[in-house]
């Protein structure tokens, strides 16, 4: 009997990790889902649905506008911060304040999403990359609340299997792209920069942003090339 999957696909690193490690489980049939929620860096989503199309997934992109709502730099007129990369470890990061490129309740909005997409199509696993020892202080990576969530899923509709995958939640960044490297997840393929520049039609990241900060490093401790075309 197949089982399907839904993975939450942003184009990133660490959610191409995820859709790997689905199709490695023998999910079937996958289906990606993407969100055009008004974020700047918004060429995410042309290597999302390049990497559904590489695993052979079912992709799908939902567009929601989190701009009517902003409080983040990456949903409203606020400046990415640069070369700012803070301690992100979980001890450090558990009780302080999400920083400006935290998107209120986004998680748990493309969950609430990904579990109604779930109840049509008789699914009960999804798969989401978050992670809690690099997660820069989002409060909505912790494994407290991916656990939250799956209850609140199994009481509030039919699904009462629905299960959360968040394989990557206790790996660093160097350990997940090791992993993604280990099954064939060509990294090039995706984006983490927060504040991409487009440049006689390409796309670079901007390399100083807390997402391209951590991704640097985790390539340099996995001992893995970073294929990141940068500023």
């Amino acid at each position: 009997m197949h089982r399907s999957a839904i993975v939450l696909l942003s184009g990133g690193l660490d959610s191409a990790t995820c859709l790997a490690i689905a199709r490695v489980a023998s999910y079937t049939p996958i289906h990606t889902l993407a969100f055009d929620y008004g974020q700047r860096h918004r060429s995410e989503l042309i290597l999302a649905k390049k990497l559904s199309e590489k695993f052979g997934a079912r992709h799908r992109v939902v567009s929601i506008d989190l701009r009517q709502f902003g409080g983040s730099a990456l949903t409203d007129d606020i400046d990415v911060p640069k070369d700012q990369l803070a301690d992100s470890s979980a001890t450090q990061q558990r009780d302080a304040t999400p920083p400006v490129t935290y998107v209120p309740a986004r998680n748990l909005i493309f969950l609430g999403y990904a579990l109604a997409w779930a109840e049509v199509i008789d699914c009960n696993d999804v798969f989401l990359g978050v992670n809690a020892l690099d997660f820069s202080g989002y409060p909505d990576c912790r494994p407290e609340f991916i656990a939250s969530f799956q209850q609140t899923a199994r009481l509030g509709t039919r699904r009462r299997n629905f299960t959360v995958h968040a394989p990557l939640i206790d790996m660093t960044k160097a350990q997940i792209i090791q992993r993604g490297n280990q099954l064939g997840v060509d990294y090039s393929l995706t984006q983490s920069c927060y504040d991409p520049v487009e440049r006689s039609g390409v796309v670079l990241a901007c390399g100083h942003c807390d997402s391209c900060l951590l991704r640097k490093r985790g390539f340099v401790e996995a001992g893995v090339v970073d294929p990141t075309r940068y500023v």
